[in-house]
């Protein structure tokens, strides 16, 4: 019985001695409390520190830099545009003991965050326009002139905000309502902006309109153009054509006069070897093997037949 009681005190004590101790990493920073009650100050000190045991109980919170990722809201701008808008941020617990007395944990830190910067992010995006939120800078940039359409006037507005300044406005207003949780907030950013469903819907049918349209005029411009070169390859082709005709004939006028020089120097020289000639040259393409000729004896293709002499 006495070594039980023996046993059970030392385990008692190991208990109490390690419930005295506790550590903190590099990274975490940590409170005391008493019965819900935060006692003492904020432990920064890396390594092994005492406390009560049984009585004082150890929060520890991270002291790097955290992340927010918020959800994505459906806005309104200036210009009565919806957008889903999606931000992020990132902060950290510069005041553990305000921090657990105002949201507890990283939880409830995230939670508030996400009123702070939603409600930030309402208001700034309900006072700017959508190109605005957009656009950061002036930055020239050349419109096609086939979209030139599609908002064209609108895009090349001049930005005198922009998308980078109005995070800006987010992050320095909202910062100004953390620190009363023990909250720094350093950055605010767009994550991504994007048109409702509806919205998104109307502007994709422009698009295609639009594309239609383009499509359809370019295909006009080159049926006209096929036309046209289709028109410009018949007046060639005619031109040519009544070119080469007016060629032939004139080659074949200069072959005829020259033949007919030709046979009338013939001519000249012996008229009768020429009759002759042109007689037989008559008979020759008009007769062929089987063909029969009945002429009277009067004709004149005879008369070299009936003579094997002059005539």
């Amino acid at each position: 019985m006495t070594r039980r009681i023996g046993w059970a005190a030392i385990g008692l004590f190991v208990l109490l001695v390690l419930g005295a101790v506790y550590t903190v990493s590099e990274t975490e920073q940590a409170i005391l409390t008493q019965f819900g009650k935060p006692i003492g100050g904020i432990v920064t000190r890396p390594g092994l520190h005492l406390k009560a045991p049984l009585i004082h109980v150890v929060h520890r919170f991270d002291k790097r830099w955290l992340e927010f990722d918020g959800d994505a809201n459906e806005i309104p701008t200036k210009d009565k545009k919806y957008i889903w808008v999606d931000t992020y941020a990132r902060w950290r617990i510069a005041d553990p003991l305000r921090f657990y007395q105002a949201v507890r944990d990283e939880r409830g830190g995230q939670s508030r965050l996400d009123d702070i910067v939603d409600g930030e992010t309402r208001n700034a995006i309900a006072s700017y326009d959508l190109l605005e939120v957009v656009r950061s800078t002036n930055r020239p940039f050349e419109v096609v002139e086939e979209l030139s359409g599609i908002g064209a006037a609108e895009a090349m507005a001049e930005v005198k905000v922009g998308r980078s300044k109005i995070a800006g406005i987010i992050l320095e207003k909202a910062a100004r309502i953390t620190p009363a949780f023990g909250i720094e907030l350093v950055d605010v950013r767009f994550k991504r902006l994007n048109y409702v469903e509806s919205v998104q819907q109307k502007v994709y049918e422009r698009m295609i309109s639009e594309r239609q349209r383009i499509a359809e005029r370019s295909r006009s411009e080159g049926q006209g153009r096929a036309a046209e070169i289709r028109g410009q390859k018949e007046r060639d082709m005619l031109s040519a054509n009544s070119q080469g005709y007016k060629n032939a004939q004139e080659i074949k006028g200069a072959a005829d006069a020259r033949a007919s020089a030709v046979y009338a120097a013939a001519y000249g020289k012996d008229p009768q070897f020429y009759q002759f000639l042109k007689s037989m040259e008559t008979l020759e393409r008009s007769l062929g093997e089987d063909a029969w000729l009945i002429l009277s004896t009067d004709s004149k293709l005879l008369r070299y037949l009936k003579t094997s002499g002059a005539p």
